[in-house]
């Protein structure tokens, strides 16, 4: 995605505002972000930073909004739920007070390897430990070393999931039971084993809402990018681009 495509994109959102032919928007919307001011490997088009400035708006509408916890809405069917995935430092540092503050509650999918690289971006054992106290965090999992899991055989696959929730509880001293796929890769085999391995939630990169009785082990996200403003996000919240699921 870049500006000129997202534009184009915004084109499509309004038509479907003017035809009256609004996308099923109903459900529990789930927000993905990323990093917000710091660096994102590997990240050649500069989708996923926001400027904190940027994100600070965002918060300002989020709290116009009936912001729930991953699990309440996942549970209800309904509300907006707002995630951050990799564990980047400034997830602690920058998003959380403007959150905490805002009284927003947020997801952090956190990626074991990343912490123990020792990589300033990422948050370290310690910061992890400190996000989890904040009131109304929820630290998920994100695989152990970030591996397409479709692309890993039944053994390696296992391995990420158990291994990835192990760590966490073993860090926090809590159930970790939510998770979101790396790369958004998911297929049948890959839920299946997610659910083996004691998750209750598991999150993907396809655009959406989770309805009541929708699969808790493909549960859709609609992906925030550093270029969205304000009419973009509340777009993106009403549903408006839920065309991108079929792209």
């Amino acid at each position: 995605m870049t500006p000129l495509k997202a534009a184009i994109g915004d084109a499509i959102a309004a038509a479907y505002a003017v035809a009256g032919l609004r996308v099923r928007a109903a459900g529990c919307r789930v927000l993905m972000y990323h990093a917000i001011g710091g660096a994102v490997a590997g990240d050649t088009q500069q989708l996923y930073s926001l400027a904190p400035d940027l994100f600070a708006r965002h918060v300002g509408m989020l709290k116009r909004h009936a912001v729930v916890s991953l699990s309440e809405g996942v549970a209800r069917g309904e509300g907006l739920a707002v995630t951050f995935d990799d564990g980047y430092r400034d997830n602690l540092t920058v998003a959380a007070p403007l959150l905490v503050e805002a009284d927003v509650p947020f997801t952090v999918f956190v990626v074991p390897t990343f912490v123990e690289s020792g990589e300033p971006q990422y948050l370290s054992r310690s910061e992890v430990v400190s996000l989890s106290r904040l009131p109304g965090v929820t630290i998920g999992a994100h695989g152990y070393s970030h591996a397409r899991l479709t692309a890993c055989d039944d053994g390696a696959l296992a391995r990420e999931l158990a291994d990835s929730r192990a760590w966490l509880e073993d860090l926090l001293s809590t159930p970790v039971t939510t998770m979101s796929y790396p790369h958004g890769a998911v297929d049948d085999r890959v839920a299946a084993a997610a659910a083996a391995a004691g998750f209750t939630i598991a999150a993907c990169s396809r655009f959406g809402s989770h309805r009541t009785g929708g699969d808790c082990y493909r549960v859709p996200r609609t992906d925030i990018w550093s270029f969205d403003g304000a009419r973009r996000l509340q777009r993106k919240i009403a549903g408006r681009w839920d065309w991108m699921a079929w792209r």
